[in-house]
């Protein structure tokens, strides 16, 4: 693969990464539940630091990194803030979209693990792959027991 095309493949995950952060952030802004919103705070700042990884990474292959995230994940923002709106602030309904979100950044890393990459940079991705793998389950999981607690109640 060229500089060219790792470049970009990179500031594609930036854009996922950018958007992973500011999807927590709002995702935090709309519970009222005090450990979701510290833990959506955590995996905000933890995204901001794989998007500082990345750019890096663009900047080692010769490339600028984005600045900004993507319209898809704009779009997402707003529909998670409209659907918190419309539910109330519900956990389950603020935990399906967050959900969503990392469902897409899995996806964007398998998609960029399948390429022929520098083992380094191979390396740095696994990484940050098996975060968003870990934000992922960890996010259904939450998900599933607010779904319990709601149809206990």
């Amino acid at each position: 693969m060229d500089n060219a095309r790792i470049v970009s493949m990179l500031n594609g995950l930036i854009d996922i990464s950018r958007d992973g952060a500011a999807g927590f952030r709002t995702c935090a802004d709309d519970t009222d539940d005090a450990t979701l919103k510290m833990y959506f705070q955590n995996r905000a700042q933890s995204c901001d630091d794989g998007v500082r990884v990345l750019s890096a990474e663009v900047r080692r292959y010769g490339g600028d990194p984005d600045k900004s995230g993507s319209p898809a994940g704009a779009l997402h923002r707003a529909w998670v803030d409209l659907k918190a709106m419309l539910t109330n602030n519900d956990n389950v309904a603020v935990l399906e979209e967050c959900e969503r979100g990392e469902a897409a950044a899995l996806m964007a890393y398998e998609n960029a693990l399948r390429e022929e990459l520098p083992g380094d940079l191979r390396a740095i991705l696994d990484h940050q792959f098996e975060g968003a793998k870990r934000n992922h389950d960890r996010v259904r999981q939450l998900r599933d027991t607010a779904r319990h607690r709601a149809g206990s109640a």
